[in-house]
């Protein structure tokens, strides 16, 4: 595992830009993995000018080309950074937009985080098109193929079922066309706006797509890792999708149905596994699926007690990463979501010796009663 130091800037005594590099190095590949945030002090402009400057020099020196990004931030603040993403991204841009995820103004203000996987080595990436539009990535590479998708919506299908099951359709032609299925794929993540009006109606429609292509029944469990969160797309879509898959080699996946501290997600109606493992171009990444304090018996724990919701969830959390054989050590991201910017702020004071390289921000978990939520992203070299 190779870190870059975190960057650190101090302008009137706060932290003006954090920005944190984890890479790992193997089949003659590396990967990269950033995750970056700028002083709450900074209009968006300035936050996205620091932000985007710096992930470009990474990048640019690397010799990377990305495979995944994300960028979180309130709306007006997304419109207003992605003229300067283009200047700064010039020499590195294919046109695949990053998933913009809209989310309140947090502790590190409007333009809350980016995040970005990148791989260098690879002679060329091979860009996916959506309906005309580039919308995910293959990069293969000494026997290793691997394929990532990002923001895929379908606001024009109807109403929010109608959306998530289009939205599940459109993603399963994506792998068709690239010659896999959804058993390629260890890793989704679900943005769901508003999501405590409608999670029960998700997951039934979740449930039903992945029961009919076989995920769950005769072949067994091969649910991938996943992440439903109350942040929703700025396009208008109520939901969006991120996912990635491994093309070659073929039967290349682990999940970990239960696991750590908790049992299976589906004995109370979701459809995901705790975590996964999948080959990646430089070695394995293990996904370790959205976490909260909830027990084995499915129901949320420390009802009302943010403090200890968040210990039990770090301790969810850490439990499988151990069964997966992983320590913090190897955590290359993770994101943090936080019900209220009271415990945002809390999180930040009390747990900021957490040593997993973070994005914070605030967001409804799929519960009322749950104020707290992690996933984390490990990764090996081989």
């Amino acid at each position: 595992m190779g870190v870059y130091k975190s960057l650190k800037d101090e302008i009137l005594g706060q932290v003006a830009m954090q920005i944190e590099t984890r890479t790992i190095t193997g089949n003659n590949l590396t990967e990269l993995f950033v995750s970056a945030s700028a002083g709450p002090q900074m209009e968006p402009r300035y936050q996205a000018q620091e932000i985007f400057r710096a992930v470009r020099d990474i990048l640019t020196k690397a010799h990377a080309q990305i495979l995944q990004e994300r960028i979180f931030g309130t709306r007006e603040a997304l419109a207003e950074i992605a003229p300067v993403r283009s200047k700064y991204y010039a020499g590195l841009d294919d046109n695949v937009e990053p998933t913009w995820l809209v989310v309140p103004e947090g502790i590190n203000g409007r333009l809350v985080g980016v995040q970005v996987h990148a791989v260098t080595g690879i002679d060329k990436v091979e860009i996916l098109r959506l309906e005309g539009k580039p919308c995910g990535r293959i990069a293969k590479a000494n026997g290793r193929s691997y394929l990532t998708l990002s923001g895929i919506r379908a606001p024009e299908a109807g109403d929010r079922a109608q959306q998530a099951h289009r939205m599940l359709e459109k993603s399963e032609m994506l792998l068709k066309d690239a010659g896999v299925d959804l058993f390629a794929v260890p890793r989704t993540w679900m943005w769901l706006g508003d999501i405590l009006q409608w999670y029960d109606d998700f997951n039934g429609v979740r449930n039903r797509f992945f029961t009919e292509r076989g995920l769950l029944g005769q072949r067994g469990v091969k649910m991938p890792a996943s992440t439903g969160i109350g942040i929703g797309p700025n396009n208008g879509a109520i939901c969006a999708m991120d996912l990635t898959a491994v093309i070659e080699p073929r039967n290349a996946l682990t999940y970990l149905d239960a696991g750590g501290n908790q049992d299976s997600a589906f004995r109370y109606g979701s459809a995901f596994s705790r975590a996964s493992q999948a080959v990646s171009p430089a070695g394995s990444t293990i996904f370790v699926s959205g976490t909260a304090s909830i027990d084995a018996a499915g129901k949320t724990t420390n009802i009302g007690d943010a403090r200890a919701q968040i210990a039990d969830t770090i301790q969810n959390v850490r439990a499988v990463l151990q069964q997966m054989n992983c320590t913090d050590d190897d955590v290359v991201h993770s994101l943090i979501y936080c019900k209220t910017a009271d415990i945002e702020q809390l999180f930040c004071r009390e747990f900021e010796d957490l040593p997993w390289p973070k994005i914070t921000m605030i967001a409804d978990v799929c519960r009322d009663n749950l104020l707290f939520e992690i996933e984390a992203t490990a990764a090996r070299s081989e």
